[in-house]
């Protein structure tokens, strides 16, 4: 899968479907990926705005955030993106939050050592609902 560019993990279907879904929508800036190994941060904007993307598909959480060593609340990203795929690996929806609304919406992973944002009606009430696929409620 590699060789032939495809991509292999949840993740990376969600970065790449958010990449294409925000260079082809009218009104939303064009995105490109991060160079791989950029820390908390998969997607850039024109404008310089950094984009951390998070993918759920049949979980109830995100991936992980870590914040940085000795300044846990330092700003990451202007904006996460949390993919919700259905089970075949279709977009379900996008939502966004700012670095604001993230920190409200955040809880902490104590296993982990890093912040999440939960899948359910609690932490997305406040995000901006970018794309949600026909037939979804």
């Amino acid at each position: 899968m590699q060789r032939r560019g495809l991509a292999d993990s949840v993740g990376a279907v969600g970065e790449r479907l958010v990449v294409d879904h925000f260079g082809t929508t009218p009104g939303l800036p064009k995105l490109q990926l991060a160079p791989p190994g950029t820390k908390n941060v998969d997607a850039l904007s024109r404008n310089g705005e950094r984009f951390s993307i998070k993918t759920v598909c049949t979980g109830s959480k995100t991936g992980t955030i870590y914040p940085e060593r000795g300044a846990k609340d330092k700003q990451l990203f202007e904006f996460i993106l949390i993919v919700k795929l259905a089970e075949h690996w279709a977009l379900e929806s996008i939502h966004q939050l700012s670095w604001e609304q993230f920190v409200d919406a955040r809880s902490w992973d104590k296993r982990m050592n890093a912040w999440y944002i939960a899948f359910n009606k609690r932490a997305l009430p406040d995000s901006v609902l970018v794309y949600r696929a026909e037939g979804e409620e």
